[in-house]
Formats: C-alpha cells, structure tokens, sequence
C-alpha cells in the first residue's frame, strides 16, 4: 500500500467509505451505485482541488515520497538500449550518480542522474542520493565523453544534498562540484537538466548546469533544505513550514525568476500515483527540448548558457 500523507488523509477517509458501501452492497444485494458514485465524485473533487493548491512545505512532502519515481525507474520509462557506464577512472564507482548511454525517441543521449533507493537496503547500496566527489567525477567523466561524440546530455536529479561527510571533504568534494559547474558550462552539446524530487543545495547544482532546466511539478529546487534554512534562521524544526515559504523552492516561483524554463506536469496525486503518465510527460518534454536545442550550434549554445546563468538574480529596477 502506498505510503499516506499527512494532508490526504481526508482522502483516504472518502476512500474507504466508498469501499465500505462497496462491501455492504456486494453482500446485502441493495443497489448502493449512486451512493457510491456521490462519493467517488466529492474523492475526485477534493483531490483535484487540494493539489492545485498545495503549499510549498506539502509539496515537499510528495517530492520525498518513498515510492516516488527513481533514476532507474525512469530509465525504463522514458529511454531505450540503456548501457550503464561505471567508475570516475580513478577507483571508485559512487553509485548514488548512475550514467551511461541510452536513446530516446530513437536518438542517443548521455543520461546521468542521482539515484535513491525504495528499501534500507537499497538507500545504504546508493547513500540515499547524495554523493560522494567521485561520483561527480564519474559525471563529469560522462559529459566529457558526450561532448567528444557530440551526445546530448539529460541529467536527472533527485538528491538531499551532497553528502556532507568526513570522507567527501577529505577526497574534495566543494572542488569536485566546483569543476562540474566550469566544465558544463563550457560542452559543446545540448544539456537538459530536470529536477525530479529534491534539488537541494550543490549536490544538485553538480548537474545542473543546462541549457534548459526543467521540474517535475511537485518536485523543489533549493540553495538549502527548508530544514537546514530553519536551524540556522530561526533554531527551531517547528519552522521548516515558514522557510519553506520563503525560499520560493517550487516551480511557479521558479518559472517567475527563470531558474526552471519548463514545469512538467504530473499525475493527480504525485508522480508515484502513475508511473506511466509521468514518464510520457516527462518523454514528451525531453524529446521537444532536444529539438529545440538542435537548432543551434556549439558557440551559441554556450553563449546562451552563459548568459542564462549570468542573468539568474540581477535585479531590476
């Protein structure tokens, strides 16, 4: 069964009503259908008009949802021929960045993304999507061979954050961020970046430096965690709502300061609700990007990428 929040337990109430009413006229007999009906409308109703107006902090909620689509799950949803490409060439393979070659509407691209488990296991096997600085390595490794191929490059990220361990800072793990965001800047092919959970902090950043950035509509997009903001501006947990807010970590903010380019829509419910609409959607928006970027060459791709950046929180007057 599929994990409940907190803010669509109203949901769930109507829910099982309906299932109820269901059982009792399986086994009394009586015609209950318009009953049911009723109800299945005000279920549709209701949840349609609380996730068209989701507060930031819910939002936050549907964008860590266990059962949330992974970098893998995507993989099958969206690409064809997918040939993973391990190790940063200097003795690690850090699994919480996956890469490799694949084709989507029948042409290549380097995919590389963050990837989290759905079990204990499987989060210890990928350190819950935050990496280590040879997993950027192995990124920036990947883009490096696409651009010597001329291969697009779609990057997807879903991370906490870098993983901010001893052991990240003692193998380099600010430079190692550092590096991705000069060496993207300056690759001669297209670069679509799409945040499909959580893009917090650099950890994202390390892949997210694209020509066209894209968010799934429910993910979040954040220089720190809301929880972080709270303990550091305010000392209390209690406040992560209110940080949140202000942050203006979801897509419509995003799209207004044109930090994303494009919001991909998702299921009603959550990306989690239907895998195979959200995996069309998110097809269906990669595929018009890449043509769209075809168009230009190599010099005015970089200059528009410079500029894109360049141009992010200057103020107008």
């Amino acid at each position: 069964m599929a994990s409940v929040l907190e803010f669509e337990k109203p949901i769930m109430e109507i829910q099982e009503k309906i299932e109820e009413l269901k059982k009792i006229s399986l086994e009394s007999g009586m015609d209950l259908n318009k009953e049911i009906d009723t109800f299945e409308k005000q279920a549709t109703d209701y949840k349609k008009e609380l996730y068209a107006n989701l507060k930031p902090a819910q939002k936050l909620l549907i964008a860590r949802h266990p059962n949330r689509p992974n970098f893998f799950d995507y993989v099958q949803l969206i690409t064809e021929d997918f040939i993973e490409l391990h190790g940063d060439r200097a003795g690690m393979d850090d699994r919480a960045i996956i890469g490799g070659l694949a084709k989507i509407g029948g042409k290549p691209i380097m995919l590389i993304g963050t990837q989290k488990g759905k079990s204990t296991k499987e989060n210890l096997e990928y350190n819950f999507g935050m990496p280590q600085p040879q997993g950027y390595r192995k990124a920036l490794r990947l883009f490096n061979h696409a651009n010597k191929f001329n291969i697009p490059i779609v990057t997807l990220i879903d991370t906490p954050g870098a993983y901010p361990g001893i052991s990240a800072e003692e193998t380099g793990q600010g430079i190692a961020i550092a590096v991705n965001l000069r060496e993207m800047a300056k690759l001669n092919v297209p670069i679509i970046a799409i945040i499909t959970g959580e893009g917090c902090s650099g950890g994202a950043l390390g892949l997210g430096v694209a020509d066209k950035v894209l968010i799934l509509e429910h993910a979040y997009y954040t220089v720190i965690s809301p929880e972080g903001c709270a303990s550091i501006l305010w000392r209390d947990a209690a406040m992560t709502s209110t940080a949140a807010d202000a942050l203006k970590i979801t897509g419509p903010d995003l799209m207004q300061f044109k930090i994303v380019d494009e919001i991909v829509k998702e299921p009603l419910g959550g990306a989690h609700c239907d895998y195979e609409k959200i995996g069309e959607e998110l097809k269906k928006s990669i595929v018009n990007s890449l043509e769209e970027l075809s168009k230009f060459p190599p010099k005015e791709l970089r200059e528009n990428r410079y500029n894109k950046y360049r141009s992010l929180g200057v103020v107008e007057e």
